[in-house]
């Protein structure tokens, strides 16, 4: 939803006309697969990383504005809360050294922007959720000075009707009410994206939805909310409680939430879209002029604009994208799972993990999904959610047996699926000095146990045995955690401790 949108208030035409107009996309869609218009095979991969600011003392600042200023870069832009950034690296092709380049990219963006924000006395931190944000801080007022994300509040709001309820049982529990949804700010978060042919379209993303789970285990790092330590990656149950459009009588019908897993694997990027029309009203019923249709007819391409707004507004963790550039129309698969941080390694490590993965497992003649039920990835997901490094994950045997087995998360990533994610980064064509780097921190957290969700609790419980109480100990783990991760070590190598 990066575009400028403003409105005055929409009425019930303007529903019943965007309806009509997203129906016409999603006819034009279909068209433009039957006719094979999109853009050919190019391995193209893009990242997006969303930021914090917080002061020198740990405590989130609301910033981002001035920020901005000063970095003047275009590479920068808002993001929901005043205390967000989102860095966005121009796209690249998978092969040879790309990662190392995204790495030296990505590092040096963020120590610019870091030293211009401290001009203001603020410092870009990348973690899932900053710990010292208090639920006073995500109040309206603290709304980034944005139309859309107005607009998108008073629409979520309206649809619901009521007060946002935040009810997490975790370590401990967070229970609290919200009269907007900026506390969806406080998840901070990485988007890996990958373009793909319509005909890997579902293979890519039955894949990406397969090993969700397995990437939160690996990459929790959101064991706090509003100072509670909650479940190891809480992003997921705050997002979803934090824009959830329906009440509590839809909830009890199984009316489906519009931050959503999904609940079956597809044969097309069709299905996705289909299932957005079909299951999620609008939220901003904004109408292009362009007639779709009419465009396919003079033989031109369309910009689908309405379903393109409509889609940024449902928040599946991997995203189906309709894109346009010169012309030429191409479809992506974005995957929003993972957690910012801890350090540019990490996240590096992370995405050679995920894009390896995919690849093997989009690749194979027995597919993973034709071997374990939907309903297995979603637990994955909740399991790896709550428990982080520790989780255990429900996964197909190997050989011809069959079945399905538990086994602790780790073991399944050392034992099967970083030899694959290997098999995967070669078929890209990755030097294989990247290969082994980056994959290498992620046998490292898994054989040491240790990610940045777990070093955070470690680093806070040891600061309460000090003799700090919970605000300070918080505090000083977020300002500890801010040094490490501009030091660039990865997290598996980081000492626990305030110190």
């Amino acid at each position: 939803m990066g575009e400028k949108v403003v409105a005055d208030g929409f009425g019930p035409s303007d529903r019943q006309h965007y309806r009509r107009k997203l129906q016409q996309c999603l006819a034009g869609l279909a068209r433009l697969l039957a006719e094979k218009r999109f853009d050919r095979p190019r391995n193209l991969m893009g990242v997006e990383i969303e930021l914090n600011l917080a002061g020198s003392d740990g405590l989130p600042r609301m910033l981002n504005g001035p920020v901005l200023e000063k970095i003047a870069s275009a590479d920068f832009q808002t993001e929901l809360g005043m205390f967000n950034l989102e860095v966005n690296i121009a796209p690249h092709q998978l092969g040879g050294r790309v990662f190392d380049r995204l790495a030296e990219e990505i590092g040096t963006g963020l120590g610019y922007a870091d030293r211009k924000a401290a001009e203001l006395d603020a410092g870009v931190v990348m973690i899932g959720i900053l710990p010292t944000l208090a639920q006073s801080d995500l109040v309206f007022e603290n709304l980034s000075a944005a139309d859309r994300y107005t607009l998108l509040n008073d629409q979520i709001l309206a649809a619901r009707g009521e007060d946002f309820t935040l009810d997490i049982h975790g370590v401990e529990r967070l229970l609290c009410t919200s009269e907007s949804i900026v506390p969806e700010a406080a998840c901070t978060s990485v988007q890996l994206h990958l373009q793909v042919t319509p005909a890997r379209f579902a293979a890519v993303w039955n894949a990406a939805q397969a090993v969700s789970g397995v990437q939160i285990a690996l990459g929790a790092n959101a064991p706090f909310v509003f100072g509670r330590e909650l479940w190891r990656e809480s992003r997921p149950p705050l997002f979803l409680q934090a824009t959830d459009t329906r009440p509590p009588e839809l909830q009890s019908q199984g009316v489906r939430p519009r931050t959503w897993f999904g609940e079956r694997w597809v044969d097309s990027v069709y299905d996705l879209f289909e299932e957005n029309l079909r299951y999620f009203p609008a939220l901003l019923p904004i109408c292009d002029e362009e007639d779709p249709l009419l465009v396919l007819d003079g033989g031109g391409v369309p910009r689908l604009q309405e379903l393109v707004l409509h889609n940024g507004t449902i928040y599946r963790w991997n995203r189906p994208v309709y894109g346009w550039v010169d012309g030429v129309p191409h479809l992506r698969v974005e995957n929003r799972v993972l957690p910012a941080g801890p350090t540019v390694a990490d996240v590096i490590a992370n995405a050679a993990f995920y894009y390896g993965l995919v690849r093997s497992l989009a690749d194979d003649p027995r597919p993973v999904w034709k071997r374990m039920t939907f309903e297995d990835a979603e637990a994955n997901f909740d399991a790896a959610c709550r428990h982080g490094i520790e989780a255990e994950l429900r996964w197909p045997r190997s050989g011809r047996a069959g079945g399905v087995a538990t086994l602790p998360a780790v073991r399944l990533v050392l034992d099967e699926l970083l030899p694959l994610a290997a098999a995967g980064l070669d078929a890209w064509h990755i030097e294989p000095a990247d290969r082994d780097h980056y994959l290498g921190i992620i046998e490292q957290r898994c054989l040491r146990r240790v990610n940045g969700a777990s070093w955070q609790a470690d680093t806070f419980h040891q600061a309460l045995e000090s003799g700090l109480d919970r605000e300070a100990a918080l505090a000083a783990t977020t300002r500890r955690y801010r040094t490490l991760m501009h030091e660039g070590e990865p997290v598996h190598t980081w000492p626990v401790g305030i110190d």
